[in-house]
């Protein structure tokens, strides 16, 4: 039997939640400084979260941080729930100072540099808000073959789509996301995606993954209720996802599907059907028709601190 000669602290922070038990579970390594590739993503595969974080020094002096974010099965450029869980939990472990009402940070990642916002309340953070890339739009699934394969990817009847009068959008913050609307609450609880299925259609349409999305929701407080698939990037379900939630919000506006105003608020709820039930805020701000600027923000919790032995 090997002895483990190595040490190393971790964090685990539920996003999106202001319980424990709730939203998306994201691992964080405060100090990844001596890490080597190779251990980035054995770690993360250890981890078996949809994302574990790696904080390691910035590459620019204008960012306090990087961050280098993991699925089990590969690096990704960005992402949003990990985002916020990594500076609730730096927040909590006193890393910078905290000034109310917010206190603004430039981090860096994979696809360069962003604000976050920390939303301070009596010495803590008790919101966390990121801005997230610019919306593209990168295409819409036209044709009747691209309609049966998505519906037959996610288990569900054509019609629960095209009844919407919406549009199946490939749209990116940051990560590309197919966006694809559902009529009803019931035709999106009843979703039997498959995991084969999801992979091929994403690869047709350029997407790292699917997000479902219905105007009928489960709480009241809520806009949209969604669910988000991302076979691709090894995520069976996600319970929370913020860079695909930003997308929705582009989506939303650029559709009008919500009331579009110079800021547009948004309330998602996500992750009921895996009982983790999930609430993400994304603003979108707009001039002149276009939408210029995306944030999406939240809650966490911190719910577990160990050591990593190796």
């Amino acid at each position: 039997m090997t002895t483990p000669t190595r040490s190393l602290p971790f964090y685990k922070a539920d996003v999106f939640a202001d319980a424990p038990f709730g939203g998306n579970p994201v691992a964080v390594i405060a100090d990844a400084t001596d890490l080597t590739e190779r251990e980035f993503q054995q770690i993360a595969r250890e981890m078996n979260l949809s994302e574990t974080v790696f904080v390691v020094p910035p590459t620019d002096p204008a960012a306090i941080v990087k961050l280098r974010i993991f699925t089990p099965t590969q690096e990704i450029p960005f992402a949003g729930h990990p985002v916020i869980g990594t500076f609730f939990i730096l927040s909590s472990l006193q890393k910078f100072p905290l000034a109310q009402p917010v206190t603004r940070y430039v981090f860096e990642c994979n696809i360069g540099l962003f604000p976050v916002e920390l939303h301070v309340i009596d010495g803590r953070v008790d919101n966390v808000f990121m801005t997230q890339p610019k919306p593209q739009f990168l295409g819409t699934a036209e044709s009747i073959q691209d309609l049966y394969e998505v519906s037959r990817a996610l288990g569900m009847n054509k019609t629960a789509i095209t009844e919407t009068h919406l549009p199946i959008e490939v749209v990116s913050t940051g990560l590309p996301v197919a966006i694809v609307p559902v009529r009803t609450l019931t035709a999106v609880k009843s979703i039997r995606a498959d995991p084969a299925g999801i992979k091929e259609v994403c690869e047709k349409l350029g997407a790292n993954g699917i997000m479902v999305f219905t105007p009928v929701t489960v709480e009241e407080w809520a806009d949209v209720h969604t669910r988000m698939f991302a076979a691709p990037i090894g995520i069976w379900e996600d319970p929370a996802t913020g860079s695909a939630s930003g997308a929705l919000g582009a989506y939303l506006v650029k559709n009008g599907v919500v009331d579009v105003g110079p800021t547009t608020e948004v309330f998602m709820e996500q992750g009921y059907e895996i009982d983790r039930p999930s609430r993400i805020t994304v603003q979108v701000f707009s001039d002149d028709d276009a939408i210029q600027e995306i944030k999406v923000g939240g809650q966490a919790i911190m719910v577990a601190e160990g050591k990593l032995l190796f």
